[in-house]
């Protein structure tokens, strides 16, 4: 018998690239948001990533819901087939998955190979061995999708019973056309695609603990990066560094900024230049210029974590507005942090921050509060009072 191997039918049609691109989006977007959500606290993200893809598997269930009846509408072709080999696989119940190489023989088609694998009974399992002929039936466009029939009606099971079938050569196998290249490169397409959305959407979360960890320099004005000296002390309470540009104390475990006298004792070690000696008594306030020629340093911002105190100091000779660090009112700060924490719709708050600056001519204190709900602010004068609240939302 001479066999003939149609070309399978190809997936790589332009309904399968979109269906594989968008479930790849699908995968990437709710793997990237069970992720990101995780990472930056956010429930609802967290839920989307769960949602997403639990709908859009039940919107494909429903879409296909249609060709899957026409598939069953369709009546499916009967042939004869001999068992070429079976191996149990598995399975302790009293069905067991067999799979079975079987040579296929339409009446009207070539012969061909096929492998398959059904639940056989155990009793009814020693009735099936090589050489022995079945009754198969598979769908006409889908010859691949091979079901032995165990109960075949008189007519056929009287064919197998005389029937001698010849085997088929293995290059005759018949199986499930793959998905092709293109189907695996349009899904990786999607899936990186809707991730890079999900961390692009909230790369400012993702990041905002990176941000808020360092002073606030783009859009202040221009500080000089050269370090003319440098000071570190550290032991097991606190860390401070100090250089003609910048200076910051970072405390250890278990203490905070908004700790009685912390904050006025971190100013101090970080506004003392040592190398003009101690100071002459000028009166504190806000001014214009350089350096005191009293031994404090001038600031030109200053912002306050829950441990950490970073101030940006003003270059020798600079013109742009700047303060004294030591005027700010510290005993004030724990009762602004508590108003913005309290007051402003952030119900659970989970970091907050206060900038000094005086970019607007007058000095300005802001206090901002971040939470699940989103981000929220208060703004104080010099004075530590409140001139401005802008909620959340």
């Amino acid at each position: 018998m001479t066999i003939t191997a149609g070309a399978p039918p190809t997936h790589s049609t332009p309904a399968a690239l979109a269906r594989g691109f968008l479930t790849g989006g699908v995968v990437g977007t709710s793997l990237a948001a069970l992720v990101v959500g995780g990472i930056i606290e956010k429930v609802p993200l967290f839920v989307a990533g769960l949602v997403v893809p639990t709908v859009y598997g039940l919107l494909l269930f429903l879409a296909g819901a249609p060709r899957r009846q026409r598939e069953a509408a369709v009546v499916p072709r009967t042939a004869l087939a001999m068992i070429e080999s079976l191996k149990a696989i598995g399975g302790e119940s009293s069905d067991v998955p067999v799979r079975f190489d079987l040579t296929v023989v339409p009446d009207d088609e070539p012969a061909y190979r096929v492998e398959i694998t059904q639940d056989i009974n155990l009793v009814d399992l020693p009735d099936y061995r090589p050489r022995g002929i079945l009754v198969v039936q598979y769908p006409q466009d889908r010859p691949w999708r091979v079901r032995i029939v165990k109960r075949p009606t008189p007519e056929w099971e009287e064919r197998a019973a005389g029937a001698r079938l010849d085997s088929v050569p293995g290059p005759a196998t018949v199986s499930e056309p793959p998905e092709g290249c293109a189907f695996g490169l349009v899904g990786l397409l999607g899936l990186l695609l809707g991730a890079a959305v999900v961390i692009g959407l909230f790369r400012a979360d993702l990041f905002d603990g990176e941000a808020t960890a360092r002073p606030p320099s783009s859009s202040k004005p221009s500080v000089s990066s050269s370090s003319s000296s440098t000071s570190s002390s550290s032991s097991t309470s606190s860390t401070t560094v100090v250089s003609s540009a910048s200076g910051t104390v970072a405390l250890g475990p278990g203490r905070s900024m908004l700790d009685k006298g912390e904050l006025r004792q971190a100013v101090d070690s970080l506004t003392e230049d040592k190398g003009e000696g101690e100071d002459n008594g000028e009166s504190k306030g806000e001014y214009k210029g350089g350096d005191r020629s009293g031994g404090k340093r001038s600031a030109l911002t200053v912002v306050v974590q829950e441990r950490l105190l970073s101030v940006v100091f003003s270059p020798t000779g600079t013109q742009a507005l700047q303060f004294d660090p030591r005027s700010l009112p510290y005993e004030r700060f724990p009762a602004l942090v508590e108003e913005a924490r309290t007051t402003l719709g952030i119900r659970s708050p989970q970091t907050w921050q206060i900038t000094a600056e005086r970019l607007t001519g007058s000095l300005t204190i802001r206090v901002g509060v971040t939470g699940a709900e989103g981000t929220a602010s208060l703004e104080a004068d010099g004075q530590g009072n409140v001139v401005r609240r802008t909620p959340v939302g």
